[in-house]
């Protein structure tokens, strides 16, 4: 009981990798804290900490830097105790909740209501007033603009000392409050007042910008109907969706949410999944079908059996996995948190150099040059230079989600990008995963004919090339006659007495020692076979009456998906433990290129020789018996429908299966990529720009903080456009 322990907080106010970095420095600097995670995308924090920690000082501390926490619920049971000290928690930051500048978040209610939103509102306020102070009694201007200018001040400066004291003194906020000070020095009243406004709007825009982003992860949530129709003893009642229990039977009437994961045990129905995986068709459903919590529901009333608890469904999945790829950051995001641990004590020295050299060696005017000084102070903020590569990657994540599309953090979805070869497998990836029917050859008999007989003699078997008949009979509606006395033949085939006469469904080898095969027929046969394709022989008596083809199909999009890859210029390649011959013609029809007959280390030791070759190497199976080889490659994508381990086995996940998403998949890294290029070029070319100018004398303090606020919502909102509909 005494053992570390872990406390998760909901915090409000973090809208940056900026607020992220200070709370973890804060609290991580606190006795008993062992380590500490911060999720913007979440707006959470995670302490791990001693049982005896006071988590009402973590709460203090987090308020003083100007974010409110709510302590929410442990993670595991052995954290169970803490929640008395969660209470604390909860007191002392309900405490200041009506301070300025805590309380903040876009996600749960207006702008206008947060805390940010009405300090920025009483700031700009009093800037008007200070205005008409000034029009009417121009003797008093000056202290007019000094009031105006400590409403947004104060606050400011009070999380800028809170920030420094834990830890980070080169803040955003201390810059601020340098720069606002020191143009009192210089009598910049005026400009100080509107340069304080300038900032808290944007911070404004910056929270609301990046609770869209959030939103759109969460409103997957939403999705989930709150209540379900559970039934029990023959009787149906209403209860709390959260309640339901892996095996419980629940009632999902026509147009309703499904409102948990599970398998149809009774019923038929269209569903359309489009509100999970944008699919604007919707999918027919029947007993054994996989269905999942959020989807809806179509024509005709289903019972299915759950299979997933609330908290374990896909979309509740999804969001957390997408919560938690946040915390994996990109190459090229440590890269700039890196570089702006050096750039803003660098923009402090180059702003202090600015206002001291000129005056003191070359006879410039003090006041001059500690305004620009302090511009250049402003125009060094790091707010959308840290911004750039975070906001980008939330966005995209999220945005892939929404489509099925899963990637545990920024690194992937950079490594997608740069993809050059792309390894998959076959069955269950490039294929159905199931046999269907492609031929029905007659030799004596009509084509319905064969199909009648072969599906009496399958009826009620579960074997894979069985039910493949049974669904070919189905689909083209054909009833079955009854068949007695069936027996099945180790290794030969199914034997039945249908309509008075004996007959025989199986291998062309068992048929051929009951009946004569003519050389035309076996040719046919033999062709079949040689596509790939497994035969069965129907013998009616002692005759000859026709034959049926099956083969584990392409997937529908497998061939469009596979030429959006190779476009693109990246080399696909099918490793498959399949025989050569099914693989050979599956691979001629896909127009790719083939290794059959691999065990698991075989597809391995393939990944490896095409990296030593040169290539980035993305492998694409079903996370299982393709686990060393997705290992090997530099991304492992595991292609399922929602299951576990397509979720938690590979670096990627195309959840639903379509062979396009892995296209859409390296489109959207690519596409982050230059949105995350367009931000850095944004941020630092707007900052190298407003730097020249202030020198030279064109622009001054409010140009300044443009440049920065301008900078963060242009970067911002920049970002927010990889939130649109994948295409």
């Amino acid at each position: 009981m005494n053992g570390p322990t872990q406390t998760k907080f909901r915090v409000d106010g973090m809208d940056c990798a900026s607020c992220a970095s200070k709370i973890d420095t804060a609290v991580r600097r606190m006795p008993g804290i062992s380590d500490v995670t911060v999720s913007v995308t979440a707006g959470t924090m995670t302490v791990t900490h001693d049982y005896a920690s006071d988590l009402k000082a973590v709460g203090t501390k987090l308020s003083g830097l100007g974010f409110q926490a709510t302590p929410i619920r442990p993670r595991s049971a052995s954290a169970t105790p803490v929640t008395e000290h969660a209470h604390g928690v909860g007191s002392g930051v309900e405490h200041h909740a009506n301070h300025h500048d805590h309380d903040h978040g876009p996600s749960e209610r207006p702008w206008w209501r947060s805390g940010k939103g009405r300090l920025t509102i009483m700031a700009g306020a009093a800037l008007v007033f200070a205005y008409g102070i000034g029009l009417l009694f121009p003797d008093i201007a000056t202290y007019a603009f000094i009031v105006a200018m400590l409403v947004g001040l104060v606050p400011i400066a009070r999380r800028a000392i809170m920030a420094a004291m834990a830890g980070t003194p080169f803040s955003i906020e201390m810059l601020m409050t340098i720069a606002a000070v020191g143009a009192l020095f210089i009598d910049a009243t005026e400009e100080a007042a509107a340069v304080v406004f300038l900032f808290l709007v944007g911070e404004l825009l910056e929270g609301v910008a990046a609770g869209k982003a959030r939103d759109s992860i969460r409103s997957l949530t939403a999705l989930v109907p709150k209540t379900a129709m559970l039934e029990e003893a023959g009787k149906n009642r209403e209860v709390p969706a959260e309640t339901l229990e892996v095996g419980a039977i629940i009632l999902v009437r026509p147009g309703d949410r499904i409102s948990a994961d599970g398998v149809i045990v009774a019923g038929e129905s269209s569903v359309d999944e489009a509100p999970v995986t944008g699919e604007s068709v919707p999918v027919r459903k029947a007993v054994e079908d996989n269905v999942f919590a959020g989807t809806v529901n179509g024509d005709a009333a289903l019972r299915v059996r759950v299979t997933a608890a609330a908290a374990d469904n896909t979309i509740a999945r999804v969001v957390r996995l997408v919560e938690e790829a946040q915390e994996s950051k990109a190459p090229t995001e440590r890269f700039i948190d890196r570089f702006s641990r050096y750039y803003t004590p660098g923009v402090v020295v180059v702003a202090a150099l600015v206002a001291v050299i000129p005056p003191l060696l070359g006879g410039g005017v003090w006041s001059e040059w500690l305004y620009k000084g302090l511009a250049v102070l402003l125009i060094g903020c790091p707010c959308a230079l840290v911004i750039s590569t975070p906001a980008a990657i939330a966005a995209s994540l999220s945005s892939g989600a929404r489509r099925g599309l899963l990637l545990k953090g920024g690194a992937v979805l950079e490594g997608l990008g740069k993809l050059t070869a792309i390894a998959f497998d076959k069955t269950g990836t490039l294929t159905e995963g199931k046999p269907k029917v492609t031929d029905v050859v007659p030799f004596g008999r009509k084509v319905h004919e064969v199909l009648r007989y072969a599906a009496a003699l399958e009826m009620g078997s579960s074997h894979p090339l069985a039910l493949a008949v049974l669904e070919r009979a189905d689909e083209d509606g054909i009833d079955a006659p009854a068949a007695t006395d069936a027996k099945a033949l180790g290794g030969k085939g199914v034997t039945a007495v249908i309509d008075g006469v004996e007959v025989f469904f199986g291998s062309p080898r068992a048929a051929a020692e009951r009946v004569s095969v003519p050389m035309a027929h076996s040719k046919t046969i033999t062709s079949l076979n040689d596509e790939g394709k497994t035969v069965s022989v129907l013998v009616i008596g002692n005759v000859l009456a026709g034959a049926i083809a099956m083969r584990d199909e392409p997937r529908a999009d497998a061939v469009a998906g596979l030429k959006t890859l190779t476009d693109a210029g990246i080399k696909i390649i099918m490793l498959t433990g399949d025989n050569k011959r099914t693989a050979t013609a599956i691979g001629a029809q896909l127009g790719i290129e083939v290794r059959a007959e691999l065990m698991p280390e075989d597809k391995q030791r393939i990944v490896g020789e095409l990296k030593r070759e040169g290539f980035v190497v993305g492998k694409i199976g079903d996370g299982i018996n393709d686990a060393p080889a997705l290992a090997a490659a530099d991304v492992g994508i595991a292609m399922g429908g929602g299951t576990d381990v397509a979720l938690e086995t590979a670096d990627a996940a195309v959840l639903h299966g379509r062979v396009g998403d892995v296209g859409l998949m390296v489109d959207l890294s690519k596409r982050t990529m230059r949105n995350i290029y367009q931000n850095i070029t944004i941020a630092l070319g707007l900052k190298a720009v407003f730097l020249v100018t202030t020198i030279i004398g064109i622009t001054g303090l409010w140009p300044a903080i443009l440049a920065d606020t301008g900078a963060t919502v242009l970067v911002t909102m920049n970002a927010l456009r990889l939130l649109r509909p994948i295409r």
